[in-house]
């Protein structure tokens, strides 16, 4: 019993201090920049102060206010889609980068973007409100067509071999965008490649409509299945022989974990690392493989590492904004090995 309250405490403080880093790099995030503010200033900022220049106020509102919004976002549901699919999977390595669902998003968004996207140096600034539906549609449908193919092959290897399967898919499937792009037109080409290094700047109060909702709702989804999720971890065979409906449930988990994939890369870019290091800190951190804790944890982590990375990618004080995929992978490669060698099975190898 004091075991089970001592836990139970030491969780619930870990949650504390992570939604307090959270808010902490957040708001550090909104004061620093190109142009620095003090909280105050924020404050009267989005109180609508008539005491700031509207210039100040248009930069924390309209640019630095939604970006933090998608960083956090898009964190959120990288972290869970990386555990729904570490899961489903049965493997660590498991995420929507390497099992090619990030590729398969891209495709879709190449091919709006360079056979029939608008021309331009910003991807989604011509398209309008349905034009924000196609993205969404042509990412996550991308994502979702990788993901079966996948799972369709995955039933006749074994699981080791799901994950070069994946590889060689995304191998493919990057063959097949540089063909687009080597028949690509200038200015297209250069909107693809701008939108390849990730950005969270893309996302525009307007967009933020189609953007939100997506994420949130298949978050949603996924709290529906977090005792199916727990029953999958000990193999399809026993979740069915507890009443479990392992088929059903891995469509509707593997659905949502391809929408936030899509959704996220379709705004924002192929976003590495961090549908990885997310469930990998989370487990390291919470020391538990129940779903009612680590969907939350991944939430959370996720978000914070991926403000972190926006916030050193735009690179305070410079003006200039660094790549944000190398930021990831610099912060989410070293986690991921923390959190691997951490695990006792690895340490007895060293």
């Amino acid at each position: 019993m004091t075991l089970t309250a001592n836990s139970f405490k030491r969780r619930l403080g870990l949650f504390l201090i992570i939604g307090l880093g959270l808010l902490c790099v957040a708001t550090v995030s909104l004061c620093m920049g190109s142009i620095h503010f003090t909280l105050p200033e924020v404050f009267k900022a989005i109180l609508g102060s008539d005491s700031m220049p509207p210039v100040h106020r248009q930069i924390i509102l309209d640019f630095r206010l939604p970006q933090i919004l998608t960083a956090l976002l898009a964190g959120a549901a990288l972290g869970t889609a990386g555990l729904l699919m570490q899961t489903v999977f049965r493997n660590p390595l498991a995420d929507p980068f390497v099992l090619g669902v990030n590729s398969g998003a891209s495709l879709g968004v190449a091919i709006v973007l360079l056979a029939i996207g608008p021309v331009g140096l910003s991807l989604t600034d011509g398209l309008g409100n349905s034009g924000q539906m196609i993205l969404i549609l042509a990412s996550s449908g991308g994502a979702a067509l990788t993901l079966f193919v996948v799972l369709l092959l995955s039933r006749r290897v074994d699981i080791m071999s799901v994950l070069i399967i994946g590889l060689m898919i995304s191998y493919t499937i990057g063959a097949l965008v540089s063909i687009l792009m080597f028949f690509s037109m200038a200015e297209r080409l250069q909107s693809f490649i701008n939108w390849s290094f990730g950005d969270y700047g893309n996302v525009s109060w307007v967009q933020m409509r189609f953007f939100a909702p997506a994420i949130v709702g298949s978050i949603a989804l996924t709290l529906l299945f977090i005792k199916p999720l727990d029953a999958l971890l000990l193999g399809e065979r026993y979740a069915e022989s507890i009443g479990t409906r392992a088929k059903q449930v891995r469509f509707f988990v593997l659905l949502g974990a391809s929408v936030l994939a899509g959704t996220v890369t379709g705004f924002c870019g192929p976003i590495g690392f961090l549908g990885i290091a997310a469930p990998h800190l989370s487990r390291y951190l919470f020391q538990s493989s129940q779903h009612h804790i680590l969907i939350p944890a991944s939430i959370l982590i996720g978000a914070l590492l991926s403000v972190s990375a926006d916030f050193l990618a735009r690179g305070p004080g410079l003006d200039f904004v660094l790549p944000l995929n190398a930021i990831t992978a610099l912060v989410g490669a070293p986690v991921i090995i923390m959190a691997l060698v951490k695990q006792r099975k690895l340490k007895r190898l060293f």
